[in-house]
C-alpha cells in the first residue's frame, strides 16, 4: 500500500467516524428535546440518596446515548445552584453506567449475525420522512431521532467495511503489531491511545466503535481493545472539565470528581487487568463454548461486558467514598480563593460549552434572577445618595451606583450573548419563545439601571449646584421611592418564580402613575405659590419622571413572564 492510499484509507476510517458520530449526536440532541424539560426536574428534584442518583444518572445517558451531555448539563446544573455537589457525584457514577448501553446496541444490532439493523436503515428514514416534515416539533424531533439512529448504524457500517483486511506481511501492520508485545507496557500505551481519540473526537461512543472494529478485524486483540477502553472512559471526562473551565468552584469540583471517579478506576482495573480479561475469557467460554482468543466475533460482546462491569464495580467502590471525596476537591479546589474572582461577573453561565439547547436555558434564567437582586440593590442606593450629607460617603454611595449600573449593562450583554448561541442551535417552540422572553426581560433590566444612573446623577449635580429640596418634596420622593422599591420586589421575587403574580405588579403600576400625576400637578402649583424654583421643579419632575420610567419597565418584566 503506497503513502496515497493509506491517506485515503485514513480519511475513509476518519470520515466514517465522522458521520457515525453526526448520527450520535443528531439523536442525543433529538431526545433531549423530547424530553428536556422533564430530565431538568428529575434532575433537580433528586435529593433522597445516592443509589437514586445512581439510577437517574443511568436512565438520563441511557436515554440520550451521551453522557458528555449528561455531565456538562450536570456541571450547569451544580454552577446554578439546582444541584448540590455531594449528589452530583451519585449522577456522574449512573451517567458512567449508562453510557456503556452504547456499547450494547453497537453489539446487539450493529455485529449481529441473525439480524443486522444495516439493512433496514434506509426504510428507517423513509418511514421518518413524513414526521420530519410535520408542524408538529414533537413529531419533528421524533423524526430527528429516528435519521440519528439510521446515520449512526450506516457510519458504523462504513468503518465495518473500510478498516482494512490485516496483511500480515506488511511492513505498517508488522510495526503495528509490535506495539502490542511489550507486556504490561503495551497496556498502558493503548490506555493512553484510547484517552487521546477520546479527546480529539469528543465522543467515546465513536472511539468504541472504532475499537470494536480494530478488534473484530484482528488489528488489536482483546486485552489490547480492553486498555482502549479504560482510556476511552477516562477522556470522556474532557468535555465536562472544559465546560467547568469559566463556571463557579462547586462546578469545578464536581468536573474534577468525574476526573477522579474514572482515574481511580483505571488504577485499580491496571492492577487487576489480567484477572479481569481471563474472568472475562472465562465466562464467555461458559456461556458460549468459545474462548474469545479463538472466536475474534465475540470480542464486542466481552468488551461490552468488560466496559460494563469496570464502571459497576467502579460505582459500588466510590459509594462509600463519596464524602472523603467531597472533603479531598474541596481542598484541591478551596473557596476562599475563588470567591474574590467571582464577585463581579457571571455565576451561573459562561460556559463555550451550552448543557443542551433546552437545558441551558435555566442557566440563564438563574443568572436573570442574580441580575433581577443586583437592580433591586442599585435603586436602593438612589434613596441612601439623597440623604447622605457625609461627604467622603456620599461620593462613595455614588460610585457605588455607577459601578453597579456598569455591571447590569455586562451581565445584560454577556446574558444577551449566550441566549443568541443558544437560539443558534435547534430550540423547539417553547424554547424558542423563552429566549425573546428572557431577552425582553433583561433589556428591561440593563433600562432600570441606567434611570438609577441617571437618577443619581440628577441628585449629584443637584447637590452641586447647591439646589434645595424642602421637607414635602422630600416625603413626596420618599413616598415615590417607596413604591418603586415594592414593585421592584415583587419584579424580583416574580422572576424566580414559575406563575408570576402579575396582580400585585399591575397594582403597583397604578399607583406609581397615580402619584407621577399627582406630583406633576402639585409641582405645577407649588411653582405658582412660590415654594420653590423652576430649577428645583425641573430637578423635583425629573426625578419622578425616572422613577415612572422604572415602574414602566418593572411591569414589563411581570407581563413577560405571565406570557
Amino acid at each position: 500500500m503506497n503513502a496515497f492510499n493509506i491517506i485515503i484509507t485514513i480519511l475513509t476510517i476518519i470520515g466514517s467516524l465522522g458521520i457515525f458520530l453526526f448520527g450520535m449526536i443528531l439523536m442525543s440532541e433529538s431526545l433531549q428535546k423530547v424530553a428536556g424539560i422533564r430530565m431538568r426536574r428529575i434532575l433537580s428534584t433528586i435529593t433522597s440518596n445516592d443509589f437514586r442518583g445512581v439510577m437517574a444518572g443511568l436512565s438520563i445517558t441511557g436515554a440520550i446515548q451521551s453522557s458528555s451531555a449528561t455531565t456538562v448539563m450536570l456541571i450547569s446544573f451544580v454552577n446554578a445552584g439546582l444541584i448540590s455537589l455531594r449528589r452530583s457525584f451519585s449522577l456522574i457514577m449512573g451517567a458512567n453506567i449508562g453510557t456503556t448501553i452504547t456499547a450494547w446496541i453497537i453489539v446487539l444490532l450493529g455485529f449481529g449475525q441473525t439480524f443486522n439493523i444495516t439493512s433496514i436503515v434506509l426504510p428507517l428514514v423513509a418511514l421518518s420522512l413524513p414526521l420530519f416534515f410535520s408542524g408538529n416539533n414533537m413529531q419533528r424531533s421524533w423524526a430527528e431521532f429516528i435519521i440519528g439512529f439510521a446515520i449512526l448504524f450506516m457510519g458504523l457500517q462504513f468503518l465495518k467495511s473500510n478498516i482494512p483486511m490485516v496483511d500480515e506481511s506488511s511492513m505498517f501492520v508488522q510495526h503495528f503489531k509490535n506495539l502490542v508485545h511489550y507486556g504490561f507496557l503495551s497496556v498502558l500505551l493503548f490506555v493512553g491511545i484510547g484517552f487521546l481519540l477520546t479527546i480529539i473526537f469528543q465522543s467515546s461512543s465513536a472511539v468504541m466503535a472504532l475499537t470494536f472494529v480494530l478488534a473484530v478485524d484482528g488489528w488489536i486483540s482483546f486485552d489490547i481493545a480492553a486498555a482502549m477502553v479504560l482510556g476511552e472512559n477516562l477522556g470522556t471526562t474532557i468535555t465536562a472539565n472544559i465546560a467547568a473551565l469559566v463556571a463557579n468552584r462547586s462546578a469545578k469540583r464536581s468536573a474534577l470528581f468525574h476526573v477522579l471517579f474514572n482515574f481511580t478506576g483505571i488504577i485499580w482495573a491496571l492492577i487487576l487487568f489480567g484477572f479481569l480479561t481471563r474472568a472475562i475469557d472465562y465466562f464467555m467460554v461458559q456461556t458460549t463454548g468459545h474462548s474469545i482468543a479463538n472466536d475474534p466475533e465475540s470480542i464486542p460482546f466481552g468488551l461490552a461486558i468488560f466496559h460494563t462491569g469496570f464502571n459497576i464495580l467502579n460505582t459500588i467502590l466510590f459509594l462509600s467514598l463519596l464524602p472523603a471525596s467531597e472533603r479531598l476537591l474541596k481542598k484541591i479546589i478551596p473557596g476562599s480563593k475563588l470567591k474574590r474572582r467571582e464577585k463581579f461577573r457571571l455565576v451561573h453561565i459562561g460556559s463555550s460549552y451550552l448543557s443542551t439547547s433546552e437545558l441551558s436555558l435555566i442557566q440563564a434564567k438563574k443568572e436573570i434572577m442574580v441580575m433581577a437582586s443586583l437592580i433591586v440593590k442599585l435603586f436602593n442606593l438612589v434613596p441612601a445618595l439623597m440623604i447622605e450629607w457625609d461627604e467622603p460617603q456620599y461620593e462613595k454611595t455614588y460610585k457605588k451606583i455607577t459601578k453597579y449600573e456598569r455591571i447590569t449593562d455586562r451581565i445584560e450583554k454577556e446574558i444577551s450573548d449566550y441566549l443568541t448561541k443558544v437560539s443558534e442551535s435547534k430550540l423547539s417552540h417553547r424554547g424558542t419563545e423563552q429566549v425573546r422572553t428572557m431577552l425582553k426581560i433583561i433589556d428591561d433590566m440593563e433600562s432600570i439601571g441606567d434611570s438609577c444612573r441617571k437618577m443619581a446623577t440628577g441628585i449629584y449635580l443637584k447637590n452641586k449646584e447647591g439646589i434645595y429640596f424642602i421637607q414635602e418634596i422630600r416625603d413626596d420622593l420618599d413616598h415615590m421611592f417607596s413604591l418603586i422599591q415594592s414593585a421592584l420586589l415583587v419584579m424580583s421575587e416574580n422572576v424566580s418564580k414559575e406563575k408570576p403574580d402579575l396582580a400585585q405588579a399591575s397594582e403597583l403600576e397604578n399607583k406609581i402613575n397615580s402619584l407621577r400625576d399627582t406630583l406633576k400637578t402639585k409641582s405645577i402649583e407649588s411653582i405658582k405659590q412660590g415654594k420653590y424654583t423652576h430649577k428645583t421643579a425641573t430637578v423635583f419632575t425629573d426625578l419622578v419622571h425616572h422613577c415612572e420610567r422604572i415602574g414602566d419597565h418593572v411591569i414589563n418584566v411581570s407581563e413577560a413572564l405571565s406570557k
